[in-house]
């Protein structure tokens, strides 16, 4: 049987975990039970009511955290020479178009989010077998394959993430720091609910939001009461 350690018996002293709280109230949990030497990140976890077996139900979207992510997102604009100086203003961290493709070919992936335009979706396409299965390649859903690629950017700057749902029907995804306040994490976690809310396929059936769980990088599991949001 493996042994709990001593953080996280201070942890499951603190909270009851079999409890369901308040966003706010869970997010204040979170910030006890956590332990790490570094600002972890806090994310939530919503089980929801689909089968994205079927193209009709793969729910993904966009969302801006009103208090933004609390993590410096590097930025790559893939873009042609008339859009650099655009793109730079708005605070992208690397522009340019064949260099950065090259780059990337020979493996270089150190960025978060990746902005192209449609333009030059062609010469970006082939970089998908390296892009796809690190979430970076570009998509004109979650609003990185744009004309107005400065918007684009500043909204990712901004703490626009986008999130869509896995193979077991759960939407997992970063809602801030454990140095944000509760209210704070509350809001950017509520955010996410009601667009999820908004997102609700026509065709799914019976509970859509089945359960909402809030945890930081090492903590336990926090549960929400899903009919509590605020």
């Amino acid at each position: 049987m493996a042994k709990i350690s001593k953080n996280r018996k201070a942890a499951l002293a603190k909270a009851d975990l079999t409890k369901e709280y308040s966003l706010t109230d869970a997010a204040a949990v979170v910030k006890e039970i956590t332990f790490t030497k570094f600002d972890a990140s806090v994310d939530i976890d919503v089980r929801l009511g689909v089968d994205p077996r079927k193209a009709d139900q793969m729910v993904r979207g966009i969302v801006t955290l009103p208090h933004g992510t609390g993590k410096e997102v590097k930025v790559l604009a893939l873009v042609t020479p008339d859009k650099e100086q655009e793109a730079k203003d708005a605070g992208a961290d690397y522009v340019g178009l064949d260099d950065y493709i090259q780059k990337i070919e020979k493996g270089w992936t150190d960025v978060d989010v990746i902005i192209t335009m449609p333009a030059v979706m062609a010469k970006v396409g082939r970089l998908g077998r390296i892009l796809g299965p690190r979430n970076l390649m570009p998509n004109p859903k979650s609003g990185t394959v744009t004309q107005d690629v400065a918007k684009a950017v500043r909204e990712v700057k901004a703490g626009k993430i986008d999130f869509k749902v896995d193979k077991t029907g759960i939407i997992h995804t970063s809602v801030g720091k454990v140095s944000f306040t509760a209210e704070q994490l509350a809001a950017n976690a509520n955010e996410v609910i009601q667009t999820l809310n908004r997102l609700k396929p026509s065709s799914a059936k019976g509970t859509y939001i089945k359960s909402i769980t809030l945890s930081s990088t090492m903590s336990p599991g926090v549960i929400v009461d899903k009919n509590a949001t605020i």
